[in-house]
């Protein structure tokens, strides 16, 4: 059985939100638990960017490389596939892990999510690290808060716990 490369690597990827920051470089700092997440990783390479302009995006290359193959293969809406991989690149690069755990954040990107110099947040969902400045932290909570009777009786009748 082919092992998935939406979570490449073999330990659990870790749960929660972590706090960090984006330094004066542009670099962020995994904690522990990414930094350990991250190091099962067969290549050492991520792509660094946003796919809506507000929320980064860690992925380990080869997650990347499978969304690239989506917006290749796309015939539904290639043109709206197209614009999105546009957009991924012009705000995005490849960027490695340096040996202090520290993955540089493209310059248009960080000023971009307003992350330079300031403390940011951390999850892992879907294959890559999201990366959330405190303003977008701040939305999302308030959106999934305000969903969350809605979205828990839906969630619930489909099994949740």
């Amino acid at each position: 059985m082919e092992e998935s490369l939406s979570q490449p690597g073999s330990a659990r990827p870790p749960l929660g939100i972590y706090s960090s920051r984006c330094d004066d470089k542009g670099r962020v700092r995994l904690p522990k638990e990414f930094e350990e997440f991250v190091k099962t990783f067969p290549e050492q390479q991520f792509f660094v960017t946003t796919l809506d302009g507000h929320i980064g995006r860690i992925y380990p290359i080869q997650v990347w490389m499978e969304n690239e193959k989506i917006f290749a293969e796309d015939t539904d809406d290639p043109e709206g596939a197209e614009d999105e991989a546009f957009l991924a690149h012009y705000w995005g690069s490849v960027s490695g892990i340096d040996g202090q755990a520290r993955i540089l954040v493209p310059p248009g990107l960080r000023r971009k999510l307003e992350i330079e110099d300031q403390k940011v947040n951390l999850r892992f969902y879907n294959g890559a690290i999201d990366l959330y400045s405190e303003a977008a932290s701040e939305r999302r909570l308030q959106r999934a808060t305000e969903a969350a009777p809605t979205n828990l009786r839906a969630l619930r009748k489909r099994g949740l716990k």
